[in-house]
């Protein structure tokens, strides 16, 4: 008999070989018929794998995210399934889940792929869901998997191969279709109800801009019509919301292919917006007892070898730069310059948590085809800062930084947020990490207990770390229940060693500080593009690029227009006047497009009483008020960064 460990701590015994659908079953047949996969161990499995010893043990259905991502990427195969029987010399590359649906990256040869003939997929996909058609695994030797695709001429599978092992190696089957695929799966395809392919694009192979351009196609499923239907509905309010599509209405930022690609252009509307982000960060940062600094935009190699970003971080750096036999790198992060910035004077444990800031312009080789608008860019603006302390210092000063990211929350309204805690894979010390087994519990227990005690709601995440220590990603969602990461907060029990920093102790001895990594705001072009969706371009007064636009109803009322004017600039609000030669209706139309927050229209009423009527974005005629009653309502409004 074995032991099984359920979520709720209780144990059940069972026969040796035990399969979680049977155990699902034993505890409850309507429970059964919901379950797509389980996790043994911490290990996501099919439900039909034995369980041959005792085990942790949860069953995972629709409502868990593993469970999501198992019907996610059963779905992918589906989807390979239904291209296969309609490009029957399509060769498959790999069909991961992604947070929201699936895609599968294909080549189709000489055969092009268009929108018009996802219907007749989405079709074909139906028809094999229906079949019902059950997820059937089996271990493969790699000589045999190795002949198999030989034989089938798939240079992208035996890629695949050549990175396995024997005894890791599997197939999956479902109807006519098997992959090479770890898994794992749903028990059959009839679990997948509703399907919609969303989307073809080109892909290169392995991301690579100089291999073979592939066909990627995006799909999602549900368990049933009624979640699929809410989920266009989301897609098709997020397409209004499209930081790219609203980027380029509100003159925010431009590309250029001409200055390269993921190289976004701030027009002047942008600047005022990162203007005004930059002017909080440092209000908020003097607050907190940080210093501004301004570092270079490249280092020697010497600083990033020192650092450990070469070799760690080498394919994300730019190439180098080579002068009188010295190589100079882009920076692609700021911490090094803030290093020698901390070692630039002696330092006491008086001077110290020492809290350094910069909004620091780093580059970053993504490859073009991660490229998304201001999402993945190769030039970014960090809200970065450093932090120095010892390690009694640690929890207040990790603590501190995580009241900074709910103070923003709250000024965004951010309602939805989650600190993902990433931790190393010890099996990757001296890899991906740096072997520093003890310290790595050491700091990982330290961030999780800071997270406790600040009742923050978090999940631990393995194999995210950075390289030098553990860290938060700040996971966010905008107002359409989109998520997004937006910062981080790390760790470091490296670089003071690599960079010998130390600070005198009250003791008179020598000691290496820890260092606190923090970008609570992120990247303007990263937190720019989230708020353009969350706002849907409607951004609050004090963010917002223009606040008012004057709008006189014909050139009669242009003197007292300019008088308006001239006392909204007196006070820095952002202001101008609508002087064309249109029609009121069509000025207050464009202007709604604009998504100014208020417009003041202008007629004789207003200017024989000296008051203005006022309309709001998204609200319409607020009636009218004297003009300094409404300046002095709307500076309160900009200088509490109120929101709407």
């Amino acid at each position: 008999m074995i032991k099984i460990t359920l979520p709720d701590g209780s144990n059940r015994e069972y026969a040796e070989g035990i399969t979680p659908i049977e155990i699902a079953k034993s505890i409850s047949e309507g429970l059964a018929r919901k379950v797509l996969a389980a996790s043994v161990n911490g290990e996501v499995c099919d439900v039909t794998r034995p369980i041959n010893n005792d085990a942790t043990f949860k069953l995972l259905t629709w409502d868990d995210n593993e469970g999501k991502s198992t019907f996610w990427h059963s779905s992918a195969h589906l989807m390979a399934e239904a291209v296969q029987a309609t490009f029957p010399h399509a060769k498959f590359w790999v069909g991961p889940a992604l947070d929201k649906g699936f895609y599968y990256d294909i080549d189709l040869g000489d055969d092009k792929m268009t929108e018009d003939e996802l219907i007749v997929l989405e079709k074909k996909m139906n028809e094999y869901a229906k079949q019902n058609n059950p997820f059937i695994r089996k271990s493969i030797p790699k000589a045999e998997a190795t002949q198999y695709f030989t034989e089938k001429g798939d240079e992208y599978k035996l890629d695949l191969l050549s990175n396995l092992t024997d005894g890791e190696i599997s197939f999956y089957t479902q109807g006519s279709f098997t992959d090479l695929c770890r898994g794992p799966h749903i028990p059959s395809t009839g679990f997948i109800k509703a399907i919609k392919l969303t989307s073809v694009a080109g892909a290169y192979w392995k991301g690579n801009e100089k291999n073979k351009q592939l066909t990627r196609i995006y799909g999602v499923t549900f368990p049933n019509q009624k979640d699929l239907d809410e989920y266009i509905l989301m897609l098709e309010e997020a397409k209004k919301r499209d930081h790219r599509k609203l980027g380029k209405e509100l003159g925010i930022f431009t590309m250029d292919d001409m200055v390269g690609q993921g190289l976004p252009l701030w027009l002047p509307n942008g600047g005022i917006i990162i203007e005004e982000l930059e002017k909080l960060a440092k209000e908020t940062e003097s607050d907190g007892g940080y210093k501004r600094v301004v570092t270079p935009h490249i280092a020697k190699e010497e600083m990033y070898l020192t650092s450990g970003h070469l070799p760690y971080y080498a394919d994300s750096m730019f190439p180098p730069m080579e002068l009188d036999g010295t190589k100079y790198y882009l920076r692609a992060m700021n911490c090094p310059h803030h290093h020698k910035i901390f070692d630039a004077e002696p330092k006491s444990y008086k001077d110290l948590p020492f809290r350094i800031a910069e909004y620091g312009t780093c580059y970053r080789y993504e490859q073009s085809g991660e490229l998304f608008g201001l999402m993945r860019v190769r030039c970014l603006h960090m809200n970065d800062a450093h932090i120095y302390c010892s390690k009694e210092q640690f929890g207040q000063e990790f603590r501190a930084v995580n009241e900074m990211y709910l103070k923003y929350f709250k000024i965004f309204g951010v309602d939805k947020y989650v600190m993902r805690l990433s931790l190393h894979d010890p099996a990757k010390l001296g890899q991906k990490y740096i072997n520093e087994p003890e310290l790595w519990h050491q700091t990982e227990s330290m961030v999780r207990q800071v997270l406790i005690d600040s009742n923050i709601p978090f999940i631990e995440v393995q194999d995210e770390a950075a390289f030098y220590g553990p860290k938060i990603d700040v996971q966010i969602w905008s107002a359409i229940g989109r998520e997004f990461t937006l910062a981080t907060n790390q760790v470091d029990f490296n670089s003071g060693n690599k960079f010998k920093l130390s600070y005198t102790t009250q003791h008179n001895s020598s000691d290496v500080p820890l260092i606190i990594h923090r970008a609570p705001l992120g990247t303007h072009e990263r937190f720019i593009g989230f708020l353009l969706e969350h706002f849907a371009g409607k951004f609050p007064t004090w963010l917002a690029p223009l606040q008012v636009k004057i709008l006189p109803i014909s050139d009669k009322f242009m003197d007292y227009a300019n008088i308006v004017l001239a006392k909204l600039k007196k006070l820095h609000i952002r202001a101008e006047i609508d002087d064309r030669n249109e029609k009121i209706g069509k000025k207050i139309r464009d202007t709604e497009l604009m998504k100014v927050p208020y417009m003041l229209v202008i007629g004789e009423k207003e200017m024989n009483e000296g008051k203005i009527a006022i309309r709001r974005q998204g609200k319409g005629d607020l009636g009218a008020k004297e003009l300094d009653v409404f300046i002095s309502e709307l500076c309160a409004e900009i200088s509490e960064r109120k929101l709407d």
